[in-house]
């Protein structure tokens, strides 16, 4: 009987353990969907950071931009700039990003720092590729982004509507300065 309850006990454990890897890889907030028919290519090149969930690592940066270049080995370079106005200097970080499946749906990973990847989520994009909304893991994290240094009223509201719609508190979105 004991025997029984032990090996009851180590199923449970397990079953558990695993839940927990699952949650853990999570690389999308739950009930957020990422765009499907994601095409890498046109989502190559520069882009400019209209707003942002503000955290960290961009803390005091305007003139933000990201830049995505397509990799031999089948990544994506991802290289973030922004001029600190606390410090007076530019800022700039190179990472890489993968897809964590299919390579048409706009959901992949991100590192700055070795083995450590975060969730990058195309959430919404415009039919020419012009406007995106990302986020990350979960709803801390939120990215309005434009081919050209300003979005349309129209785009913005669009978009601040979808993420609404998301669960994500647009409230605290930083408006960045790209002038």
């Amino acid at each position: 009987m004991q025997k029984k309850q032990w090996m009851k006990g180590l199923v449970l454990a397990a079953l558990g353990a695993a839940i927990a890897a699952v949650i853990k890889r999570r690389t999308i907030p739950k009930g957020v969907k990422a765009v499907a028919g994601f095409e890498k290519d046109r989502y190559l090149g520069r882009w400019f950071e209209i707003a942002r969930f503000d955290f960290y690592f961009e803390k005091h940066l305007s003139l933000v931009t990201a830049t995505y270049t397509s990799r031999d080995d089948g990544t994506i370079e991802v290289v973030n700039r922004g001029f600190d106005y606390y410090k007076s200097k530019w800022q700039q970080s190179t990472g890489r990003a993968k897809f964590t499946g299919d390579e048409h749906t706009g959901s992949l990973v991100v590192s700055f720092f070795g083995p450590f990847y975060a969730g990058y989520n195309v959430i919404a994009i415009d039919p020419g590729y012009q406007y995106a909304l990302v986020c990350g893991k979960s709803r801390k994290y939120l990215w309005l982004l434009s081919r050209q240094k300003t979005m349309p009223a129209a785009v913005k509201e669009h978009y601040l509507h979808i993420a609404r719609d998301f669960g994500f508190p647009v409230s605290r979105l930083t408006w960045t300065q790209q002038d």
